[in-house]
């Protein structure tokens, strides 16, 4: 879908379908809304009279204008509260209605831009809103479906905007939320894939084919080059499947003449988890798929921030592998030795995100990036602590941690902070070797992940985030829709902008 900015009132726009809104509570329309209520004889109010408009958050009355306007429809959307208002409740209600208005086949729709009225929201946000709204609610996931026929789209979406003086900030905000969009929608792209095509090959490869296209350098470690190095954490997951694992790093160079002004994104790139020998059940193991879900959020990141262009340089790193229990496969009682050198004991071969993650994180340290921030569906406590609302956030310098907590208010992705408190610090002792890789029993096992990777972390600032409750969804609400969602993709690239601010 094509989105952009056009000049003109809102009684003059010829196309398909034209959305305007309206507050919860608001009895009489004012505003764009007023002046197309005037145009269709009052039907508007007529409506919220009788209680079929109410201006409820994400409620959608499509209203047919019979010749009345250029416009064949109007769609009213309800923003909610105002003082609950939101930019994240603007990206949820254009994602209802944009889905709403595919679904009756509508091809073309103009939109004012929402909350830059009354709603008091600048026009670049407002735009940049929008456009992510109804770009991420229009994903879909569907290119194995051979028999789906009439598949229905909309080609264009426009903001109409009279004021010239606003047309600018408009289209900045156009540029950007498409910008972000895509690459959550790219990241969504790779989480949904099924494991057979999305293989670690493949995903170094189309992580290759983007970073050509948005202009990041680019390069993939090999199993010889891994070994080299002393990746012994990473080789180990790899070691149970036939497929080759890759070392995925990707590098934006926003500051070039500041080489430590810098933030390396490592992401969990399992691209299939059977549990390796801990096997895993085999009711829900198809999910698996999706287990390099983090991974392809630092893509997808790393994707927006070589177009954006922050001035900071930030280094993408994805370990990507199979856990697989092939004759070969690492055992449960091993001990393994990191590219940091520390040796950790086996617990579980199903605890493998986390070591994948040690090696990435040593990498990045060795190549002395000063700001740590990692991305792995990690743990199913997780969600059983947080349900599916929020993803954990832990980590060793509390400044990092607000940021990206920060970062995620701005983009609508929420985060909540699990104590790391030294006494937690005892699940994961060893009596063989350094650490072991997996708490003891089930308790407070999203901070027992997390202790292990601050491990490698060299006392770095370094902040871990446990998305493994938030990765993918069966339902679907606001700009969510069903399969893998690209969470944290656009926390990540609102990190990179504010940190290339701080001075």
């Amino acid at each position: 879908m094509k989105v952009n900015v056009s000049k003109g009132t809102i009684g003059s726009i010829d196309t398909d379908a034209l959305v305007v809104n309206l507050f919860e509570g608001v009895k009489k329309p004012a505003g764009a809304t007023g002046t197309v209520d005037r145009l269709l004889d009052g039907v508007i109010s007529q409506l919220i009279q009788e209680g079929e408009i109410t201006g409820k958050k994400n409620e959608t009355t499509l209203i047919h204008t019979l010749n009345k306007m250029p416009a064949s429809r109007v769609m009213v959307v309800g923003l909610g509260a105002k003082s609950k208002f939101t930019t994240d409740v603007l990206r949820q209600v254009i994602g209802t209605a944009a889905r709403r208005l595919r679904s009756v086949n509508v091809k073309r729709v103009a939109s004012i831009a929402h909350g830059a009225g009354i709603g008091g929201m600048e026009s670049t946000i407002s735009a940049q809103t929008i456009a992510e709204g109804a770009l991420l609610g229009l994903y879909k996931f569907d290119k194995y479906k051979t028999l789906l026929k009439n598949r229905l789209s909309i080609d264009e979406l426009a903001i109409v905007e009279q004021d010239d003086s606003k047309i600018k900030q408009l289209k900045e905000g156009v540029n950007k939320g498409q910008i972000v969009a895509e690459a959550t929608n790219f990241a969504r792209d790779l989480g949904n894939e099924p494991a057979n095509i999305l293989t670690p090959t493949e995903l170094a490869n189309r992580a290759e084919r983007m970073a050509k296209e948005v202009g990041l350098e680019y390069e993939s470690l090999d199993r010889k080059q891994m070994e080299k190095l002393g990746m012994g954490a990473l080789l180990a997951v790899a070691a149970g499947s036939n497929r080759p694992p890759k070392f995925i790093i990707l590098k934006h160079i926003g500051d070039p003449k500041n080489e430590g002004n810098n933030l390396a994104l490592c992401g969990k790139g399992i691209t299939f988890d059977s549990g390796g020998i801990s096997i895993k059940p085999a009711e829900g193991m198809g999910a698996m798929k999706g287990d390099m879900a983090g991974g392809a959020s630092v893509i997808g990141a790393m994707m927006a921030i070589a177009q954006i262009k922050p001035k900071i340089n930030v280094m993408g790193i994805v370990p990507a592998t199979e856990n697989m229990s092939g004759g070969s496969a690492f055992h449960p009682g091993d001990v393994v030795r990191t590219m940091l050198g520390k040796t950790f004991e086996i617990i579980s071969t199903d605890a493998e995100g986390r070591m994948v993650l040690a090696d990435a994180l040593a990498y990045a340290v060795e190549h002395k990036q000063k700001r740590l921030v990692d991305v792995a569906t990690l743990t199913g406590a997780a969600s059983v602590a947080l349900g599916n609302l929020a993803a954990a956030i832990m980590g060793n310098d509390q400044s990092l941690i607000d940021q990206v907590i920060g970062a995620g208010e701005n983009a609508g992705e929420r985060f909540w902070q699990l104590p790391m408190w030294e006494e937690y610090r005892e699940q994961i002792v060893s009596d063989i070797a350094d650490i072991k890789n997996s708490g003891s029993g089930r308790a407070a096992g999203t901070i027992a992940g997390g202790y292990f990777i601050q491990e490698f972390a060299g006392g770095v600032p370094w902040v871990h985030l446990d998305i493994a409750a938030l990765a993918r969804t069966d339902h679907e609400k606001g700009y969510i829709v069903k399969g893998h969602t690209g969470f944290p993709v656009r926390t990540l690239v609102r990190l990179a902008e504010n940190l290339a601010n701080v001075k």
